[in-house]
C-alpha cells in the first residue's frame, strides 16, 4: 500500500512518515501544493493524506482536482481547520474523512487502516442490491448518475451523498441513530468519526436538496437522530 503525505510541517512528516513506514506503508512527502498535487495526479496511490494550508496550492484544491477527474483514491484531511463548516466544505470537495490536528497516532493510523480496508463498490458507489432509482415525493435519486431531482431541477451529488441520500429514502419515517448513519457511511468495523463529521455530511446534504420554496425533508430528532420526509411522513 502507498500513500502520499502532504504538509508543510517538516516537524510532523517526518515522524509520521516514520510511523507510517513501521507499519508497512510506503510513503511518499511533498511539502508544498504544487509538488504534492503533481505528485497525487502522477500517483498510483492508495492513500493521499493532505494538509489544507499549503504553500502554492491548498490541499482543497488538490483534492478537488482529483475529484474533478474522477480520481476515487481515498483522500484524508489533517488539518488545524477544525469548525463545522471547514469540515463541510473538505467533505464537499470530496475528502473521505477528516482529522483535526493535534491528533493522537493511534486515531490516525486507525484511520488510515479503515479507509484503506474500504471495500470497492458497484460503479455508482452503491451496494449492487439497491435499485437505482428512488423517489419520495418530488425528490428522484438516479444513483447510477449521481444525481438527484427537485422541484424537476438537477441536483448533483457525490458518492457519500447518495450513499446517505439512499439510504435515508429507503428509511424514510424511520428514526435512524447517529449510530445507525454511522456504520452506514463508515463502515462497522471502521473507526467511527467525531459526531460531527455526521453533522458535515447531514448539512451538505440539505444545503443540496432543501432548497427555498421546497419542503423540509431530513428531521434533526435532537439527541437521538434523523427522520427522513415530508412532514406527517411517518
Amino acid at each position: 500500500m502507498k500513500i502520499l503525505l502532504v504538509d508543510d510541517e517538516v516537524e510532523l512528516t517526518e515522524p509520521l512518515s516514520r510511523a507510517l513506514t513501521r507499519q508497512g506503508y510506503g510513503v511518499d512527502v511533498a511539502h508544498d501544493g504544487r509538488m504534492g498535487g503533481q505528485m497525487a495526479a502522477a500517483g498510483h496511490y492508495d492513500l493521499l493524506i493532505l494538509d489544507w494550508m499549503l504553500p502554492h496550492r491548498t490541499g482543497l484544491e488538490i483534492c478537488q482536482d482529483l475529484r474533478s477527474r474522477q480520481d476515487t483514491t481515498p483522500v484524508l484531511f489533517l488539518t488545524a481547520k477544525d469548525t463545522l463548516d471547514d469540515r463541510v466544505e473538505g467533505l464537499d470537495a470530496g475528502a473521505d474523512d477528516y482529522l483535526v490536528k493535534p491528533f493522537e497516532l493511534r486515531e490516525l493510523l486507525a484511520r488510515v487502516r479503515a479507509l484503506l480496508r474500504r471495500p470497492v463498490l458497484s460503479g455508482t458507489g452503491m451496494p449492487s442490491e439497491l435499485p437505482l432509482r428512488l423517489q419520495l415525493g418530488d425528490l428522484v435519486l438516479d444513483l447510477e448518475n449521481q444525481l438527484a431531482y427537485r422541484q424537476g431541477q438537477a441536483i448533483e451529488l457525490s458518492e457519500k451523498e447518495s450513499r446517505l441520500l439512499a439510504y435515508l429514502m429507503q428509511n424514510a419515517g424511520q428514526l435512524l441513530s447517529h449510530a445507525q448513519l454511522q456504520d452506514y457511511l463508515w463502515g462497522e468495523e471502521a473507526v467511527q468519526p467525531s459526531s460531527n463529521a455526521l453533522a458535515a455530511q447531514i448539512k451538505l446534504l440539505r444545503r443540496k436538496i432543501e432548497t427555498d420554496g421546497s419542503s423540509t425533508l431530513i428531521h434533526t430528532v435532537y439527541g437521538k437522530g434523523y427522520r427522513f420526509g415530508e412532514e406527517g411522513h411517518r
